[in-house]
Order: C-alpha cells, then structure tokens, then sequence
C-alpha cells in the first residue's frame, strides 16, 4: 500500500505536461473533530492519488486544509468522495480565478497538531461561537461604514502586494503574531466599532472571529470564503471590485491578479513590481519581491553574494551548504537587511488617529 510519492518534482512536472490535461487549483478547509488522525490522512492519500490530485493538505484533531490542484475531468470524481464524508459533504470549495498546470508537484497529505499555526489554546474559549459570515455585497457596505474597522488577517508580504481599500495591514511575519496586536490596539473599540476581518480563503477568520468574540468584540464580522469567493461573487454578480492589487497564493503560482493597481515595489530598486520570487542560491531561497530588470542583472538573486554562490557548480554549492541547515532569511519573507526597499506596512493605532 502505498501512501507516499514515489516520483520527484521534476518527474511529475514531465507527466502533467505530457498529459496535456487541464487541471484545477482549489482550495478548501473545514473545522470538524477527527478522532483517528493517521488513518483519516491515510485514506485521503489512498483516494486522492487515484484521482491525480497533487498538493499540501493538513489534517489535525480540529479538521482538514486543503489547497491542491486536480485534472479538471476528475473534478466530479474528487466532489463525489468529498460527499461520502460527512462532515465535507458540500463544503464549499474555493476555485482559483487564475490556474496553473504546475501549482504543485506532489501530493503531501500530512498530520499537524493544528491545520493553522494560531498558537491559541482552544480549550480557553468557545471556537464554533464564530463571527457573521457575509458575501461580497454585504461585505462592501460594510467596509464603506465609517464605524468599521477592516482588518487584514494575513501577513505582511501577502498584504504588501494587494489588500482592500482603507483596510489595515498588520505588520506580522505570522497569523499568530497578529492576534495579540490587533485585540490590544483595538482594546478601546470593542463595543462602538464592527470588527470586520478577512483572509485569502477564509481559514484564519474562522478562529479569529471566535476568539475575538471571546475578547469582548461585541460586532465581528468576517468575508465569507475569503478574497478567493468574493473575487468570484463580484465577477458573477457585477458587484464592485473594492481590492487593489493581487492575491497572495501559497504555491507556484505566488498570486493571482485581482486589479491592474501595481501597489507594490521592487525590494531591490524600489520600481514598481507585485512579483514575488525566492532567491536562485539554494541555501539562501529567501521570498521578495523582484522587478524583471533586476531578475536579469542579479540572475534571479537576493544579493551579490548570493549571485556569486549561485554561479559555482552544483557540486561546490553542495559542498558549502554542508552541514550549514538553511539560512535564517528563508524566513524573513522580504525583511532581510540587504533588502534596501520594504514597503512599511500600516499600523493599526494610524489608522485609527485619522
């Protein structure tokens, strides 16, 4: 029986090409109690390879989430068997605006204590007591309330590169990060304000809210599935467009784009750029954003060190990692010092003053 990937990134790259099938990137989550972990995780595997899906799934005591990619003609298949479980039965499934063949190249179906790192302890507070779900229409009258507070749960390279109108951006490397900050510089607003959040699919605000809620947040409210469902509702509706810029992605793709607005910039040069890329030098593999001029004059590097290192054989580049385990800045997401432009991210308490 077998319930890993016997094929490597490169191999199942050669094989999707070769198939010339169209596939699907989806993602979808759902909070539920599942006992026996391992063996919930084996039978995805088990049934999922069969299906050709390729992608990071978690699962953990507290529920599943999935983002994946899948061949377009096993869709039905793969909604089928997603029935057949109960507590996935018709969970909403949100379908990438933008898709890429190549999203992911393996299928990594893996148990975690936690399907999002919140570093709560959910045993303090009541996590189904959740805010108010809203669509894309409500969502935007909300937002154009002056007694709402927007906030963005993501972090801060995903918010760097497209986020909504007036919302705020917290400036966090992590989810975890952001709770504590946005309950204590919004201590004083927690009866006369509606805290209004959202994320990329909606995950990070199904336990927010609750925990909010549980701080004493008397008006919560998150968007329903996420940028990825209201990108979706707004195209079928004709409802206003109220994001600007792009959509951060946690795969190949590294984003999907929403609005033609560049609000980004280049981490080296500092011109206008919204593309994220990881450091050609292996051992460095740092995530920033780079401009197609300095791709070509740094050769797709963080830094001249890093160009230079990037230029030794395979080998030797081997050779200097070595026992080295990887650099701190594979972390960083954009921070690291060498990074001369680093767009400063609003403070909550700022916007707030105006």
């Amino acid at each position: 029986m077998q319930l890993y990937n016997n094929l490597s990134a490169k191999e199942r790259a050669e094989l999707i090409e070769k198939a010339g099938k169209e596939r699907l990137t989806i993602s979808f989550y759902k909070y539920a109690k599942i006992g026996n972990t391992e063996i919930f995780r084996n039978h995805m595997f088990l049934a999922w390879d069969q299906q050709e899906v390729l992608g990071r799934i978690y699962v953990a005591n507290e529920g599943i989430n999935a983002q994946l990619s899948i061949p377009a003609e096993n869709f039905d298949a793969f909604k089928n068997h997603l029935d057949t479980i109960t507590f996935l039965e018709n969970v909403r499934l949100n379908v990438a605006i933008e898709h890429d063949n190549f999203a992911f190249l393996k299928l990594k179906v893996k148990v975690r204590h936690k399907i999002v790192a919140d570093g709560l302890n959910d045993d303090s507070f009541d996590v189904t007591n959740k805010g108010v779900h809203v669509n894309a229409e409500k969502f935007n009258e909300l937002i154009e309330d002056p007694d709402t507070v927007l906030v963005d749960m993501r972090n801060h390279y995903e918010s760097e590169i497209g986020h909504f109108k007036n919302a705020i951006t917290p400036d966090v490397d992590t989810f975890r990060e952001s709770l504590d900050l946005i309950e204590e510089d919004l201590r004083e607003h927690k009866e006369d304000k509606k805290l209004v959040m959202y994320c990329t699919g909606g995950i990070r605000c199904e336990k927010a809210s609750a925990y909010y809620k549980h701080k004493g947040f008397k008006n919560v409210f998150q968007l329903e599935g996420g940028i990825i469902n209201y990108v979706r509702q707004i195209e079928a509706e004709g409802i206003e467009n109220k994001f600007i810029g792009k959509n951060f992605v946690f795969d190949q793709r590294r984003s999907e784009r929403i609005s033609d607005d560049v609000i980004a910039n280049c981490h080296q040069c500092g011109e206008p750029a919204d593309l994220h890329t990881n450091c050609a030098n292996a051992a460095c593999h740092l995530l920033f954003i780079q401009c197609d001029s300095c791709k070509e004059k740094m050769e797709n590097c963080c830094s001249s060190n890093c160009m230079e290192i990037n230029r030794l054989p395979y080998e030797e580049q081997k050779a200097l990692r070595k026992g080295q385990g990887n650099s701190n800045d594979i972390f960083k997401k954009g921070r690291a010092d060498h990074l001369p432009y680093k767009k400063d991210l609003r403070n909550i308490f700022e916007i707030l003053k105006k």
